[in-house]
C-alpha cells in the first residue's frame, strides 16, 4: 500500500495554521544509536518527521518558514548526499526526486547546505518552534539529537522567541486522517493473519519463542514488523504485564497471552489474546476469559466523543469490580473496607484501560481532553490472577466517530468458541 503524498502535505499544512507568523520550523531525524564495540541499532524512524515529510532515513532535517520571502525556502528538506562511497557501504540513499515524490516538498538540498540556509532563515524569523519527546511516560536518560540541536541554537540565537513543537504535534497526530486510518487497518489485517496462524500452531509442547516466531514469519512475508517487543506469556508468566523473555514451555493447561502486534509503513496495530494451549478452556478460565470479554464490549462501547479518559478508565474499573466480585475474587467486605485512593481491584487488574495508538503505539495526544472523532485508541482489560497462574487480558482497536465507534480489530477471533474451534 503506497502512502499518498496529500497525506504529508495535508500534515504540513494543518502545522503551519498553527503556527505564529514569521515562524520557523525545525524537525530531524532520531540519532542512530550505538550498542556495543562498533555496532548500532537499526534507525527507528521520527515519527513526527515521518507524519511531515514520509521520509524515514538518518540525518534527514525539514524546515518550515512559512513566512520567508524566498518562496522556495518555505519548505527545504535536507538529506545526507548519496556519494559512491556511500552507497557501497550503506545502499542507496534517498534521492533528491524521490524525496519530493514521496513528500510533496519541491526543495531538497545536501545536509552540506544547511548551516547557510539556516542562518538566512533564522536571520528573518522571529518565533522558532523546536522539538521533544514530551510523551508523559518517557524515560529520557541519554541527550537526544532534539537535545542537542535546541542548546546549540539557543546559544547561537539567544534573542528569538523559542517554542515547543511537541504541543503542536500532539494535537495534530491524535486525530487520524483516512489515509491514516486506513494504514491502521491494514496493519490490523496482517496481524490478524499472523494470529490465525499461531491459532494452527500452538498445542502443549511448543515453546513461547517457537510462537513468536511464527509471528515474525508472517509479520516479514508482508513486509511488516513487530509494532513493540511482542509478549508471548504462558501460564503464571501472563501475570507479568511487560514479561518479554519469551523463552519457556507451553503446557497443557496453560493459557498462553499474546499481547503482539504489526506495524506497517510505521503505523502500528495492537492486539491482544489469550488462548487455551491445549485447545479448550477449563471451566474456570472460561470464566474469567467471559468476564474480560464482557468488560471489554461495555468499555468499548463506552468511548464516544466528549467522553474524558479519566471518567472512561472509572467506567471499567466499575465494570471490573462487579466481574471480581461475580468470580469470587473479591467480597464484598473488600469493597467497603477499600482505600478509595487504593481500590481493592487493583489486586488483578492494575492498568490502564486503553491508550491513543497510531505511528507510536503509546500514541501522542492530550488525554486531559474529550474523545474526539478521528481518535484511535486501544480497549484492553484484564484480570491476573498470580496464585492461578493465569492472566487473561483482551485488546482491541477502536476507532472514535460522531456516531460512536467503530471496531478495528472486530474480524479476529475474539469469542471463546470460535477460538477452540479453530485450535481444533
Amino acid at each position: 500500500m503506497n502512502i499518498p503524498v496529500d497525506l504529508f502535505r495535508g500534515n504540513r499544512e494543518r502545522l503551519r495554521k498553527k503556527l505564529l507568523r514569521n515562524s520557523l520550523v525545525l524537525v530531524q531525524a532520531n540519532d542512530v544509536l550505538p550498542t556495543n564495540a562498533d555496532g548500532t541499532l537499526r534507525l527507528h524512524p521520527n515519527s513526527d518527521l515521518f507524519y511531515l515529510t514520509g521520509i524515514e532515513q538518518e540525518e534527514t532535517i525539514l524546515l518550515m518558514a512559512p513566512d520567508a520571502f524566498d518562496e522556495k525556502q518555505r519548505q527545504i528538506l535536507f538529506l545526507r548526499e548519496p556519494v559512491p562511497d556511500l552507497r557501497i557501504w550503506e545502499g542507496e540513499k534517498v534521492s533528491k526526486e524521490e524525496a519530493t515524490r514521496r513528500s510533496g516538498i519541491q526543495t531538497v538540498k545536501w545536509l552540506s547546505e544547511f548551516p547557510t540556509v539556516f542562518h538566512q532563515l533564522m536571520c528573518e524569523a522571529e518565533h522558532v518552534y523546536l522539538n521533544s519527546n514530551e510523551h508523559k511516560r518517557a524515560v529520557i536518560e541519554v541527550e537526544t539529537r532534539d537535545a542537542r540541536f535546541v542548546a546549540a541554537c539557543q546559544k547561537r540565537y539567544p534573542l528569538h522567541q523559542y517554542h515547543r513543537l511537541a504541543r503542536l504535534m500532539h494535537e495534530l497526530r491524535v486525530v487520524k486522517s483516512e489515509p491514516e486510518i486506513a494504514l491502521l487497518q491494514q496493519a490490523c489485517r496482517i496481524s490478524r493473519k499472523a494470529f490465525l496462524r499461531v491459532l494452527r500452531f500452538v498445542k502443549p509442547g511448543v515453546n513461547e519463542a517457537e510462537v513468536e516466531a511464527e509471528y515474525a514469519h508472517e509479520y516479514i512475508r508482508n513486509h511488516c514488523r513487530f509494532a513493540f517487543s511482542p509478549i508471548i506469556a504462558a501460564g503464571a508468566n501472563a501475570c507479568a504485564l511487560h514479561y518479554l523473555k519469551n523463552d519457556q514451555t507451553c503446557r497443557k493447561g496453560d493459557l498462553l497471552l499474546m499481547d503482539v502486534a504489526a506495524a506497517y509503513r510505521n503505523y502500528n496495530a495492537d492486539l491482544t489474546r489469550t488462548i487455551p494451549v491445549g485447545g479448550r478452556f477449563t471451566r474456570r478460565q472460561r470464566q474469567v476469559y467471559q468476564a474480560v470479554l464482557r468488560v471489554l464490549r461495555a468499555v468499548s462501547r463506552a468511548a464516544v466523543p466528549g467522553i474524558l479518559h479519566r471518567d472512561w478508565q472509572k467506567a471499567a474499573e466499575a465494570h471490573m469490580q462487579e466481574e471480581l466480585l461475580r468470580l469470587g475474587l473479591l467480597k464484598p467486605s473488600d469493597v467497603r473496607k477499600q482505600n478509595p485512593d487504593k481500590p481493592a481491584l487493583k489486586k488483578y487488574f492494575m492498568h490502564g484501560v486503553g491508550h491513543p495508538l497510531g505511528l507510536d503505539v503509546h500514541d501522542v495526544g492530550f488525554l486531559h481532553e474529550p474523545f474526539q472523532p478521528g481518535w484511535v485508541l486501544t480497549v484492553e482489560p484484564g484480570i491476573y490472577i498470580p496464585e492461578e497462574s493465569m492472566g487473561v487480558r483482551l485488546e482491541n482497536m477502536i476507532l472514535i466517530t460522531k456516531d460512536g465507534n467503530v471496531d478495528l480489530s472486530a474480524d479476529v477471533p475474539l469469542e471463546a468458541d470460535e477460538i477452540e474451534d479453530r485450535m481444533g
